[in-house]
């Protein structure tokens, strides 16, 4: 990845794979030795009004006891529900094995897409959107509901650990009462530069940022090259000004003296 990065004529690039930090320390020395900044970072999923809401952490650190006990039992929910999804297919009829989605993820978050590849790779269904419209996506016969925490639980977490929490690609979820209530939960900050965000919705997130007194990032979402398409671009494809890192920076400072803070008030 920064060997790509590097090549791309990036300076800096954010790891953020869902609920891991695990490539960040071999990602970041690849970086040092090319003049790539890595970003530690992760990707949570979080309850939200419509659902699923996804939160970008910032800046957090591999290894820290807390985060990661979070993260492996994010995980471990992750694999029971691929389980669950599995036997509902087989109850269907269709003949996959968790073994089979587990390789589609390759050591990543297992999440329903992994189990979408795989009924495309089996001719079950043509496409992925095919498998989620059929099988997987709400309401359909194989789809299981995920178990989420809150934003607030989040946003506790990321604070606690050193880093900064901002929303992912809220498109039109992306009311200013709506981020209202996000702030109020400890959010940052707003993804306001995406491949699923046209230029308007990037100018009026990037407002409501302003508004609001929140930071603002930007990023391709690359998922390897195989998962391009509209809500994710090739690796340098999308441009984020390096002043907008800065800024998260100085908001990682700011938060992190509030938590202090805050530690120090509630044991005096």
């Amino acid at each position: 990845m920064a060997q790509r990065a590097h090549g791309a004529g990036l300076v800096a690039i954010a790891l953020t794979d869902h609920d891991t930090t695990g490539g960040v320390p071999e990602a970041a020395r690849a970086g040092e030795a090319l003049g790539v900044r890595v970003v530690s970072g992760c990707e949570f999923s979080v309850k939200a009004p419509w659902g699923e809401l996804h939160l970008l952490g910032y800046f957090l650190p591999p290894g820290h006891e807390r985060l990661e006990a979070f993260l492996a039992g994010t995980r471990a929910a992750r694999q029971r529900r691929a389980e669950q999804i599995v036997a509902h297919l087989r109850r269907l009829g269709v003949a996959i094995d968790l073994a089979d989605v587990m390789a589609a993820a390759d050591g990543g978050a297992l999440g329903r897409p992994h189990v979408a590849r795989v009924l495309v790779e089996r001719g079950v269904s043509t496409d992925i959107n095919d498998a989620f419209a059929r099988y997987l996506g709400r309401g359909r016969p194989a789809y299981v509901e995920k178990p989420l925490p809150t934003l607030r639980q989040v946003t506790d977490l990321v604070h606690a650990v050193g880093g900064v929490a901002v929303a992912a690609h809220l498109g039109d979820r992306g009311t200013q009462g709506q981020i209202r209530q996000f702030q109020a939960d400890g959010l940052d900050g707003l993804e306001v530069r995406h491949p699923s965000h046209s230029e308007a919705t990037e100018r009026r997130l990037a407002a409501l940022a302003e508004r609001l007194g929140l930071v603002i990032s930007g990023g391709s979402d690359w998922h390897g090259d195989i998962e391009l398409g509209d809500s994710h671009a090739g690796l340098g494809d999308m441009d984020v000004p390096l002043e907008w890192l800065e800024k998260l920076e100085q908001r990682r400072a700011t938060a992190s003296r509030e938590t202090v803070a805050q530690n120090r008030k509630d044991d005096p």
